[in-house]
């Protein structure tokens, strides 16, 4: 590992095959704390590569458990995190409005590390027991029409640097890394990206990877459709920018979408919105995500009949009803 550190430190970067071959001997146990710490450091320092993604996503997916649901005609909904914005858990929510609808999803997550409350917190609080085998992730995917992949039970590489990550408490290219290793294989992701830098890497990796791909970025730095301002979009034709009246809603203030200071607060939220009593601001970017997510399946219509889809399914209770179903 020093003379990896020695190579990063001159401003070298890796091959694929090195990041691949170094990630999966982190995941092995084979550096001690302090190298990996050091490592993982030098990319907070500079930005990560398209090859060194590369590289770090096949490690993650060869070393990750296999999953078999079946199908993957599937929906996923992430973000990488990391967007210093505290908001609720838009994503999550979001999934279970889509899952409302019909659309199987399976949602890949974890603890949150730079935020109070990530899926996998949420989800918890809320009585959800995590599963680790494909049969009881087919049975709540049959159930509600969704299943959550908590990421370290999945992925040993995850589990053996999340002590690591908490300490930090700093976004980290595991934050970036997470959206992309669904071990699920979804056919659909609609990924929320914290940078533009980082949306046009994503774009170069999917466009060679996966068809059905939806990056979003709000113009003013969250992971997702925030309506706090424009949203950037990119997906396998190219970019868009949409305003908050062309996806249907008006502008809302970042306060409005505070996630809360406490996993509590955070679960408490989650669950009145489903049970239908989120503001409209709360409502209106779930939805806007939701809808957003349907469309990229190309099997719901255009924008406007999927927000019709995902309005009738949060507002119906259908969405609620998944979640439900998924904890009993």
């Amino acid at each position: 590992m020093k003379q990896i550190l020695q190579y990063l430190f001159n401003h070298n970067t890796l091959s694929k095959a090195e990041a691949k071959a170094i990630l999966t001997e982190i995941a092995q146990n084979k550096f001690n704390e302090n190298e990996v710490t050091a490592f993982v450091t030098v990319f907070l320092m500079r930005s990560i590569t398209l090859e060194e993604m590369e590289g770090f996503q096949e490690a993650l997916l060869r070393l990750s458990v296999p999953v078999d649901l079946g199908t993957h005609d599937l929906v996923d909904i992430v973000g990488t995190g990391g967007d210093g914005k505290d908001t609720f858990n838009i994503s999550t929510l979001a999934s279970f409005v889509v899952a409302g609808t019909g659309q199987k999803v399976a949602k890949h997550g974890n603890y949150g590390v730079s935020t109070i409350s990530g899926s996998s917190n949420v989800l918890e609080e809320l009585g959800y027991q995590f599963k680790t085998n494909s049969e009881d992730l087919r049975k709540d995917l049959e159930n509600g029409n969704i299943c959550f992949l908590h990421a370290p039970l999945f992925h040993p590489a995850l589990r053996s640097v999340a002590p690591l990550r908490k300490g930090l408490g700093l976004r980290t290219f595991f934050n970036i890394l997470g959206p992309l290793v669904n071990p699920a294989k979804p056919k659909f992701s609609m990924i929320g990206v914290y940078s533009l830098e980082i949306a046009r890497i994503y774009q170069y990796l999917l466009q060679k990877k996966q068809e059905n791909f939806l990056l979003v970025h709000a113009l003013d730095g969250y992971d997702e459709i925030s309506l706090t301002s424009d949203t950037k979009i990119f997906d396998k034709s190219g970019e868009y920018i949409y305003s908050a009246e062309e996806l249907g809603f008006k502008n809302i203030d970042p306060e409005s979408i505070f996630g809360g200071n406490t996993k509590g607060d955070a679960a408490s939220i989650f669950k009145s919105i489903l049970e239908g009593n989120g503001t409209d601001e709360q409502n209106s970017v779930v939805l806007a995500n939701a809808a957003m997510a349907l469309k990229n399946t190309e099997k719901h219509g255009n924008y406007e009949d999927c927000l019709a889809l995902a309005t009738d399914s949060l507002e119906s209770g259908k969405a609620l009803k998944c979640l439900q179903n998924i904890i009993n």
